[in-house]
């Protein structure tokens, strides 16, 4: 019988694995414990910038707010402002904190930026309304309660938004225009001035007698207590149509009184003209027969 040979292998004891992993433990934290000893004076320096710079942060902020309230600009886009800048400055601060406890600041930089251009690139059409909202605001070409044409809408600014500015029509409506399209859009603020121009046409017919028709136009003109004696209301001759005559009529009047005065002249000068027997033409066609020589 072959001999055997046996080995036995003993487990260490238990008392000693417990005391590995203590050791270990305590070699960690001990680590942990030196690494914040040497580094305590950076975290107290960082902690100082970063409340220091908080209460700054602050303190602009509310300057900004004020100098910004000081010149009229909408409560709105004040607040979002506002908190743009605040945001912008608490940014600022936490990289300077973590630059004093020397954190690699290039990653971080370089990940924000790629961060910022991604979303720049989603919300192309926000930013450039956002910007759109900021030309309007600090520019000032209307203020709200002015009355504006923006692409041949009509209407009432009743506010300007940090992305939207919003319109109320005269037939009621209620418009969001996109600020991108106001900067680029055609602008017409009525408001600017207080006095606007009416330009009106009235047509007689060729047989009726000019000078009769452009006395009755000037006499409603007269009675008219909301059209403006300066400028001088000027009633001439505008044009030869095909079945008329054409009497331009431009008067001034305020800004309020536009729409009114439009519909008053109208409604007196086809009074005075009934009651002139001067009419008003509608299109008519002369039609010549040319016999043939064969009589047909």
């Amino acid at each position: 019988m072959d001999n055997e040979i046996t080995e036995t292998t003993t487990a260490p004891p238990v008392a000693e694995v417990i005391q590995d992993q203590v050791d270990k433990a305590s070699g960690f934290f001990s680590g942990i414990v030196e690494y914040f000893k040497g580094i305590l004076p950076l975290l107290i320096i960082a902690l100082i910038i970063l409340v220091v710079g908080v209460i700054l942060s602050r303190l602009i902020s509310k300057i900004i707010s004020k100098a910004m309230k000081r010149s009229n600009v909408d409560n709105a886009a004040r607040n979002f402002l506002v908190s743009v800048i605040r945001i912008i400055l608490y940014a600022i601060v936490a990289v300077m904190a973590l630059s004093v406890l020397n954190v690699p600041m290039s990653s971080l930089i370089t990940i924000l930026g790629a961060a910022g251009l991604a979303a720049s690139l989603a919300l192309q059409n926000c930013l450039t309304n956002l910007c759109g909202g900021f030309i309007i605001l600090f520019s000032k070409p209307f203020s709200a309660g002015d009355t504006v044409e923006l692409d041949g809408t009509v209407g009432k600014v009743e506010a300007i938004g940090v992305l939207y500015t919003k319109l109320s029509t005269f037939d009621g409506k209620i418009i969001l225009i996109p600020n991108g399209n106001v900067t680029s859009a055609r602008l017409i603020n009525y408001t600017e001035t207080p006095t606007r121009r009416v330009e009106m046409s009235f047509d007689i017919g060729y047989n009726a007698d000019f000078s009769v028709a452009r006395s009755l136009i000037l006499t409603a003109v007269s009675e008219d207590k909301m059209i403006l004696g300066d400028p001088a209301p000027i009633v001439r001759m505008g044009s030869h149509k095909e079945s008329s005559v054409s009497i331009d009529v431009l008067v001034w009047v305020k800004n309020d009184d536009f729409m009114e005065v439009r519909y008053t002249l109208n409604e007196t000068v086809k009074r005075l003209f009934d009651r002139s027997g001067i009419e008003i033409p509608y299109n008519q066609l002369d039609v010549h027969i040319i016999e043939g020589q064969n009589g047909k």
